[in-house]
């Protein structure tokens, strides 16, 4: 054993160091047996590595242990046997035949750095660098071919298939990781996915004029919409389901195989997702404009509530049209509310809600401002509705002859012919393709003087001191006695802030482009809301709050300050002059947020409906509506015959 390992060894020692040409073994061990004492060997023209190999022989082998290695060799006749005879003759066979007539290579078994070039010529060194970045570069070159690219692609393909061939009738674009469930959910998911994979491959068989598939896909479409609008029984429309999914899951199995293109597919399902989100963009708009629009119109049932009530109050003795209880009109030891509406059942929630909330109802006073229209149904509602113990009293707007375009900046505004060409005669139209926002600006509110009423409160009631002003779209909740002892602190308004920590700022309702607006406020300036805000009229009228109001209404007059609504000049005009309340005064977003807490609505004094969800309306949230219309009597005879709700 320890021989044949030493052989072993010496034989591809010999090996490296010959390179042309080599002696088979035997041969070899017989010469350094024969000349292990001599120099007749030694003596021929060697190089260093032929030295260096026979001196390491020299040292390892005696002449008596050389000889104990022939004879082991020779009596191994075995071709089986690595270091036989015939192992060896073949092997240098091999070796001499790959070197012949070959351009330069490597030689199988050799050493790292030894190459065989022609006439046998070794030669000892490791490959040029600067080769193997020459070939580097021209396989990067080769690679960015789109030939190459187009190659790869159609082997990716063609593995892709031969890893997952999907079965006729069981097709579906999530693969392996979806596949039918047991449930009709998940036959109507798959079946939903395979009508669109159906729509991708209608339009790729038609863009390559494969018009026959074309056909067939688009019949299977029409046919799945035409049993959509079926209406069968649970049982049939399974089977239906399983039916559709088997014939459409053939048809996309084929098409998949004459149609599949990665780049194809992507594109049209690119165009597919554009398309759709372009028709998402146009529903939504359109669905906001039919909101709008059916938000500001006023429903049939209130319109003939008002047409009822209206009758019946010029039909009244004149005698009979007046209050009870004016003496309290005026009483600044009363708790006071002021409430502008053209809404008669909206007012009279706000009204029955409070009372019914209130501990004292008899020191509560109601002073209701509407315009000549709806005068006499608002009248003659609390006349045949009186809120028990408390006092309430209704005012005309026309009737105010301090309120003229000479005093007031808004008026003058809204009665001028530019005023109504910004708002009716530009190129806005009441459509769906003219956009949301603007349909705002026809929004009648915006074009009602009850709407900037709010900045006239202390002219309008001369003798109070505080005031508490409602909108006609709140519901009370809680007894709001406590808001008349808030110490406001020599602020003009309390009312709960909206802010959070990036919206509902000032900046959100101003133009801070403008000099005037940048020059005077701050536009991290927290906002608050409308619709609950107790006023001190004292320091109201010690400020000059309303003469403010006018100074910037009059700035504001080519609408570059803002352009909608009473927020924004509010913020302006109470700007340093408000106190912030507790939020559990005021609740806001019940006409728009479908998501307020149920606990949070319950623990709440008022609770508003702003937005375009208004309770009385049909696209009111039905969640909330029963906070509004428990404080309704549906069982009052002007609200039966009206069919309210109904």
């Amino acid at each position: 054993w320890f021989l044949q390992n030493r052989v072993r060894v010496f034989y591809f020692t010999m090996l490296k160091g010959f390179s042309d040409s080599w002696k088979p073994f035997l041969l070899i061990l017989q010469m350094i047996s024969e000349n292990s004492t001599g120099n007749t060997f030694f003596d021929k023209d060697l190089d260093w590595r032929e030295q260096k190999a026979l001196e390491s022989l020299r040292s390892l082998f005696t002449k008596e242990r050389l000889k104990q290695v022939l004879a082991v060799l020779n009596a191994t006749t075995s071709s089986d046997n690595p270091l036989s005879l015939e192992s060896l003759r073949k092997k240098n066979h091999a070796l001499e035949t790959s070197t012949e007539g070959n351009e330069d290579k490597m030689v199988p078994g050799f050493g790292h750095g030894t190459w065989i070039g022609k006439g046998s010529q070794a030669l000892n060194d490791t490959p040029d660098m600067s080769l193997i970045h020459e070939r580097r570069v021209k396989r990067a070159d080769e690679l960015r071919n789109d030939d190459t690219v187009h190659k790869f692609e159609k082997a990716a393909i063609a593995r892709s298939r031969s890893l997952h061939s999907p079965p006729l009738g069981n097709y579906t674009i999530w693969k392996n990781e979806y596949q039918i469930g047991n449930n009709f959910e998940d036959m109507l998911r798959l079946m939903q996915d395979q009508i669109i994979m159906a729509r991708v491959y209608s339009g790729l068989a038609r863009m390559t004029n494969n018009l026959a598939l074309h056909e067939e896909l688009e019949t299977q479409l029409a046919k799945i919409a035409l049993e959509e609008e079926s209406s069968d029984t649970d049982q049939l429309q399974s089977s239906r389901v399983l039916d559709t999914i088997r014939d459409l899951g053939q048809i996309l199995a084929r098409a998949n195989e004459q149609l599949y293109g990665c780049k194809l597919v992507t594109n049209k399902l690119r165009a597919m997702i554009q398309i759709a989100e372009e028709e998402l963009e146009s529903t939504q708009t359109y669905t906001t404009f039919l909101t709008q629009l059916a938000s500001k119109a006023i429903p049939d049932a209130i319109h003939c509530l008002t047409m009822r009530l209206a009758l019946e109050y010029y039909l009244l003795p004149l005698p009979m049209r007046n209050f009870p209880r004016r003496e309290n009109l005026e009483n600044p030891k009363l708790y006071h509310y002021t409430l502008f509406s053209d809404n008669v059942l909206a007012a009279s929630v706000v009204v029955n809600s409070t009372v019914m909330n209130a501990q004292d109802p008899s020191r509560h006073v109601f002073h209701l401002v509407t315009d000549k229209l709806n005068f006499g149904a608002m009248s003659m509602w609390f006349l045949l509705n009186p809120p028990g113990d408390a006092t309430i009293h209704v005012q005309r707007l026309e009737d105010f002859a301090w309120l003229n375009s000479s005093y007031s900046p808004v008026l003058r505004q809204l009665e001028s012919a530019a005023m109504k060409k910004f708002y009716f005669k530009t190129d806005r139209s009441e459509s769906a393709e003219s956009g949301s926002e603007n349909l705002k600006y026809r929004y009648p509110k915006y074009m009602s003087m009850l709407n900037h009423l709010r900045f006239y409160i202390p002219k309008i009631f001369p003798k109070l001191e505080k005031i508490l002003f409602l909108d006609d779209d709140v519901v009370v909740q809680k007894d709001l006695t406590p808001l008349w002892s808030i110490d406001l602190k020599g602020k003009v308004n309390g009312a709960v802030e909206t802010c959070g920590v990036t919206f509902h700022r000032l900046d959100t309702y101003l133009n801070f482009s403008d000099k005037h607006i940048a020059e005077n406020f701050d536009p991290k300036y927290c906002a608050w809301a409308y619709g609950m805000n107790i006023f001190d009229l004292k320091e109201w009228r010690k400020s000059n709050i309303t003469e403010t109001y006018h100074f910037w209404q009059d700035m504001n007059e080519n609408r570059t300050l803002w352009k909608l609504g009473t927020l924004p000049p509010g913020l302006i005009t109470f700007y340093n002059m408000t106190l912030p309340l507790q939020r559990k005064w005021h609740l806001l977003g019940l006409g728009y947020d479908k998501g307020i807490d149920v606990k949070k609505i319950e623990r709440s004094a008022v609770i508003h409906f702003n937005g375009h969800m208004k309770p009385w309306t049909e696209m009111g949230i039905s969640k909330y509506q029963p906070y509004w219309t428990k404080y309704i009597n549906f069982d009052h005879p002007f609200i039966l015959s009206c069919r309210l709700f109904e």
